[in-house]
């Protein structure tokens, strides 16, 4: 279960820079929808650059290390970022571009994230099934409790749920590191996670 709150915060990220500020331009401004797929598209770019980027970086600082940059920084965002998407046309690109650049340093490492922990007998189906659990959890439903935060509360309340991703993701990612040191000193292997 460890191993699936590790990379929600890079997913929750997802589908707040797809699907949650799509909702909010049609919904909540008189932008044409058209016009800000176009600003998705061309931060999208940003993001498979990020995606790359984030490999030279982990193996330089270590993925967990990666992640836990990420996730602090996806921290950061949420508490500034939702309300540009009321900024117009630069306060949405601004939004767009730096999310699409975080989710692309954390997405690109995240899956794998807490692999290492499992038993090399079954690491690729719990990775799997840690990975669809992540999905649930962190993507599953943000775009409608983001969308639910916005309309109650402001934009700006959408950030909550990204802020809840980003401390899940750092919790499960230190606990990880404690249990790999744990197993270090009894002598054992890492087991399931």
């Amino acid at each position: 279960m460890l191993g699936a709150f590790a990379p929600l915060a890079s997913f929750a990220l997802f589908h707040m820079v797809t699907v949650f500020p799509l909702s909010w331009v049609f919904l909540f401004t008189r932008e044409s929808p058209v016009r800000f797929l176009i600003i998705e598209i061309v931060a999208a770019v940003f993001g498979v650059a990020a995606i790359v980027a984030s490999g030279i970086i982990a193996d330089r600082v270590g993925r967990k290390s990666l992640l836990m940059g990420s996730a602090i920084a996806i921290a950061i965002y949420s508490g500034f970022a939702p309300q540009l998407l009321d900024a117009g046309a630069f306060g949405e690109t601004i939004y767009m571009v730096i999310g699409f650049i975080l989710l692309g340093l954390s997405f690109g490492q995240s899956s794998g994230a807490i692999a290492s922990n499992f038993r090399q007998t079954y690491r690729y189906t719990a990775s799997a099934l840690t990975s669809d659990m992540a999905w649930l959890f962190g993507a599953g439903f943000a775009p409608l409790v983001a969308l639910l935060l916005a309309t109650n509360l402001g934009v700006i309340a959408s950030g909550a749920y990204l802020l809840s991703g980003a401390f899940w993701t750092l919790l499960a990612l230190w606990l990880s590191g404690q249990r790999e040191a744990g197993d270090m000193d009894t002598g054992g292997k890492a087991s399931n996670a």
